[in-house]
């Protein structure tokens, strides 16, 4: 993918497929947002191996596992899209997750992978994709707007995290024709 410019970043920022050889960073990313956030709503970190376990189920399944980096090749934030739900009904529906490294928060990292994850997803013939935001959190709502999704529900006080409850916000976008045709072929979700 060509590189990025976000009017909130002064960096160019490049935008590529995960590699196995990222876990260990993926793996940091998601241990911060773990241990400080209630983006997550998981209370322990998982393992390196657990990560890449993971990063083997969505990418099996031929869902895109992007990364963002710098101009020096530093991994700023990393965005997947996974099934919403396994019954056949739903496999024109994805749900996608974006973490951004703490001291790239702020500067239109999340943005970039979150239009890259979009349009990619919908190359596979994916119509609608949902995000799931634990917590409300303001920047993840926010970030998800500009993209374009809509508000399609909230969960109250449906996760309990750092002694306090907190709500989860669904919102939702169409992707390519959305919900306008019938599909006349299935999403692209071959075992790689």
């Amino acid at each position: 993918m060509p590189p990025f410019a976000y009017p909130e970043c002064a960096m160019k920022i490049q935008i590529r497929d995960a590699l196995l050889a990222d876990l260990p960073v993926i793996t940091e990313i998601y241990r911060e947002s773990v241990l400080n956030g209630i983006g997550t709503y998981e209370l322990d970190p998982p393992s390196e191996t657990e990560m890449g376990a993971r990063f083997a189920t969505v990418t099996g399944q031929n869902y895109p596992y992007l990364i963002s980096e710098d101009e020096t090749g530093a991994i700023l934030g990393y965005a997947y899209a996974s099934p919403f739900r396994t019954r056949p009904a739903y496999r024109y529906l994805a749900e996608d997750s974006v973490y951004v490294a703490p001291e790239a928060r702020g500067r239109g990292v999340g943005g970039l992978l979150l239009d890259a994850l979009l349009s990619r997803t919908a190359s596979l013939g994916i119509r609608q994709m949902v995000a799931v935001i634990g917590g409300a959190n303001p920047a993840s709502i926010a970030v998800h707007e500009k993209a374009g999704f809509r508000h399609a529900g909230r969960l109250a006080a449906s996760g309990f995290k750092f002694g306090k409850w907190v709500d989860t916000v669904f919102m939702q976008i169409e992707l390519g024709e959305g919900a306008d045709t019938i599909p006349t072929a299935e999403p692209d979700l071959r075992k790689t």
